[in-house]
């Protein structure tokens, strides 16, 4: 019995199995740590906010959304293909660093001039006065300074895959956010809601930057060769990170648009659940996004690894769905009795939110590595999505929007997983060693 204990412990085969599911367990424990605190935070958000006030709260952080991503505009992804070549090399990975930064920066300035006005017509349009349009945006600064940076500078410790220091950050960051929404209690004001929400982070990226300086020369100057690989992937992402800068969060725009209060907090409490989602996301985005983007072009393991991750995440999807339909009620309670009948619309919405984990998953998987669609057709087919949908479903009601999201989270899912199988198929041998 010992020998063969010994011998499956020492088997090339098992030996992998279990330190993937160490690294998984410890990586997903932390990850349902983070996104559990982030619920209790969300849950007391959303009772303690009026309908009113956390209506104006969905907007702005749906727009805090959109200006992360014309933020980034690609940049991340170009850091993480030309850091994924570079990861060993502290000099190199800082230079690729520090280019990617200084993109950022200014690509914020962009970001603010499209963002600002949309979000006050969107603040008046929903009952907002000029005074408190004004202020909530001002409240919305630290959060966007933070989104300057964090996603760069987690980059370069996924790379190394430092997991457990960069997820104590995350658990310090998400109690501390736990801690400020307390104050909600002396002031329910959706503005309040998001500067607590904002100050954490800073403090956060903060933490990470002293602990990116183990693996990251930060006095490099910026690298003209890295600059220049890093802006072909962002000339190929950003006209799309323009688009979906704004179609990602069409559900919110449009039931902004053409519903009332309550419709918009609604789907933002609906938001809520899907964090249950977030903790995928997290996981892949911590684990098999950097560990992807360090193969090598061998095509046979590129299309196996796809293929694994693809069926992973579409069972574990199906079994989330089946878990928020069977105990709905019970997930709705937890949001309180402004929203206990939107049984139906939970499931929908957990069901739209599970295409768009498989489509973002997709896309992560490719833009790592540098493999961007021409954003014309990526356009141009989310547009005509766009259209057929608003001419099929009833967008002025919750239950209408929600299948309407559904539909076009598909279209997105489907496009993007066909174009991962021919980025595979077209990639290149080339001479990159493959991360085991």
């Amino acid at each position: 019995m010992k020998s063969m204990v010994y011998r499956a412990y020492n088997n090339p085969k098992y030996a992998k199995i279990l330190q993937w599911s160490k690294l998984l367990t410890v990586t997903g424990s932390a990850q349902l740590v983070v996104q559990g605190i982030g619920l209790i935070s969300g849950v007391i958000i959303i009772r303690l906010l009026s309908t009113q006030q956390y209506a104006l709260y969905t907007i702005v952080n749906t727009m805090l959304g959109t200006m992360t991503v014309l933020t980034d505009g690609g940049i991340s992804s170009g850091v993480m293909a030309q850091g994924g070549k570079v990861w060993n090399d502290r000099q190199k990975l800082g230079a690729v660093m520090v280019t990617g930064y200084n993109l950022r920066k200014k690509f914020a300035i962009g970001s603010l001039l499209l963002s600002i006005p949309l979000m006050y017509y969107m603040l008046l349009h929903q009952g907002s006065d000029w005074l408190q349009a004004t202020i909530i945006f001002i409240s919305l600064i630290p959060s966007f300074i933070a989104a300057l940076s964090d996603s760069l500078l987690e980059t370069c410790i996924k790379l190394k895959q430092d997991i457990t220091s960069l997820q104590k950050n995350q658990i310090a960051v998400a109690a501390l956010r736990l801690i400020a929404s307390a104050f909600l209690f002396v002031t329910p004001w959706a503005a309040a809601a998001i500067i607590l929400s904002g100050i954490p982070r800073i403090w956060g990226n903060v933490k990470l930057r002293v602990l990116s300086e183990k693996y990251v020369d930060w006095n490099q100057p910026v690298d003209k060769e890295s600059q220049s690989e890093i802006m072909s992937v962002v000339k190929r992402v950003l006209p799309g990170a323009v688009y979906y800068s704004f179609s990602g969060q069409i559900t919110t725009w449009l039931i902004s648009i053409f519903g009332n209060n309550s419709s918009v907090a609604q789907i933002g409490a609906l938001g809520r659940i899907t964090i249950l989602l977030s903790i995928l996301t997290s996981v892949f985005g911590t684990i098999i996004i950097p560990r992807f983007a360090r193969l090598g072009n061998d095509k046979r393991v590129l299309l196996k690894k796809y293929l694994q991750i693809l069926i992973s995440l579409s069972i574990i999807g199906v079994l989330v769905i089946a878990i928020v339909w069977l105990f709905s009620s019970q997930i709705l309670w937890v949001l309180g009795s402004k929203y206990a009948t939107l049984n139906n619309e939970l499931v929908l919405s957990i069901v739209g939110s599970t295409f768009s984990l498989i489509s973002g998953a997709s896309f992560m998987l490719t833009s790592g590595r540098g493999w961007v669609l021409n954003p014309v057709i990526t356009i141009s087919i989310n547009i005509l999505a766009i259209i057929a949908g608003i001419f099929l479903f009833d967008i002025s009601t919750l239950h209408g929007i929600l299948i309407f999201n559904i539909f076009i989270s598909a279209v997105q899912a489907v496009r993007a997983i066909i174009y991962g199988f021919i980025a595979i198929s077209n990639s290149s041998e080339i001479d990159k060693p493959v991360y085991k």
